[in-house]
């Protein structure tokens, strides 16, 4: 009897369980940087495809399986017991540590897309399971209440959920860089075409004018209105677009649009043409290709009023060349087995054809 209390007591050197929590966050945030730089673990043995993802996926259920038990844990009274919390920590710091383990695994040979996209799995359950311990230890259960199951906070709920989508998405990943490849461009095509439309959108709504009416409403207990700003043009000049930044605009809305034509041709050529086995040029194509987004981007900030022409040019430049780079790179791989295929060149003078009318527009403002 004597010797079972003693095996019950308290061990007075743990730390009190939200304590414990806080350390565990803590520690996973550790983690994560070495998983966004992190190496392939070099290795002779040849790399077994069907086993690496077998791995990966019964790591993601192991981690989802203990995001449960830790948020059911603490999401009711009483809390679990230091000895008790400390187990929970030390099987959730072991399920992180597999699953990154499992992912140093994957070598780079098998294709840098995919790899990055398994990086990418990675770091999101690591971030979210760091984010849920951090939830449980800020907002502990404050009743008894709760039924069996997963309960508490809303704000545990929702770090709970992302821990489990996180983990539902691992045997989602694509299996092969062809596929990682395609699963990239598309979301390029979605990003250029989503930018495109706001553009296309951003024009439509344009009322010149819009500032006029605002101006006078301020203004109307004012009997003295400038007879010029109601005849003319609004006062207000960084809210709207010139008749000069309009006719810029149209030749900006054509080489987004000529970027979306890009992707999808080059989108196509991989689905079509690619191999899987040919992982570097579809790494290359890939690379180049992911910069062409943030590119519009650039290019449709520079549109909005006030408009500073010189910019408008700077970044279509900037785009220009991304697009050129990419089909010349996709020219000479193998996703173009014909590479007198005239859908190339092109595209290539509808990008000269949209940077010249914009540099024809700009020249004054470079001359001065």
């Amino acid at each position: 009897m004597e010797s079972a209390a003693v095996a019950a007591a308290p061990d007075p050197t743990l730390d009190p369980p939200l304590e414990q929590l806080r350390h565990l966050a803590g520690e996973l945030r550790q983690l994560l940087p070495g998983v966004r730089v992190g190496e392939a673990q070099e290795t002779t043995k040849e790399f077994d495809r069907e086993a690496f993802w077998r791995r990966l996926n019964e790591a993601a259920v192991t981690v989802s399986r203990e995001a449960t038990t830790l948020t059911v844990a603490f999401s009711r009274l009483p809390l679990p017991s230091p000895q008790e919390t400390q187990r929970f920590c030390e099987q959730v710091h072991a399920a992180i540590k597999a699953i990154i383990a499992v992912y140093y695994l994957f070598p780079k040979d098998q294709g840098i897309t995919l790899r990055k996209l398994v990086r990418s799995a990675t770091l999101d359950i690591v971030d979210d399971m760091a984010q849920l311990v951090e939830a449980l230890y800020i907002n502990p259960a404050q009743s008894s209440d709760a039924i069996a199951g997963v309960t508490g906070s809303r704000e545990n709920l929702i770090s709970y959920n992302s821990v489990w989508d996180a983990c539902q998405h691992v045997p989602q990943i694509p299996k092969d860089n062809k596929a990682a490849a395609l699963s990239v461009l598309t979301e390029c095509v979605d990003l250029v075409k989503d930018a495109h439309e706001e553009m296309e959108q951003a024009v439509e709504e344009c009322d010149p004018y819009c500032g006029l009416l605002n101006d006078i409403a301020e203004d109307s207990s004012d009997s003295r209105v400038d007879e010029e700003d109601i005849l003319g043009c609004p006062n207000n000049r960084d809210s709207y677009w010139s008749e000069e930044d309009q006719e810029l605009i149209i030749p900006c809305l054509a080489l987004a649009r000529a970027s979306k034509a890009c992707l999808k041709k080059i989108r196509l050529s991989v689905a079509e043409n690619g191999k899987k086995d040919q992982v570097a040029q579809l790494d290359d194509i890939v690379d180049i290709s992911d910069e062409i987004s943030p590119s519009v981007d650039d290019l449709a900030l520079s549109i909005y009023p006030p408009v500073c022409p010189l910019t408008v040019r700077i970044n279509s430049a900037k785009l220009v060349s991304v697009l050129k780079k990419a089909l010349e790179i996709t020219k000479a791989s193998h996703v173009t087995p014909q590479p007198e295929d005239n859908w190339i060149p092109l595209l290539i003078n509808a990008v000269d054809h949209c940077m010249n009318r914009i540099k024809e527009l700009t020249q004054n403002e470079v001359e001065s």
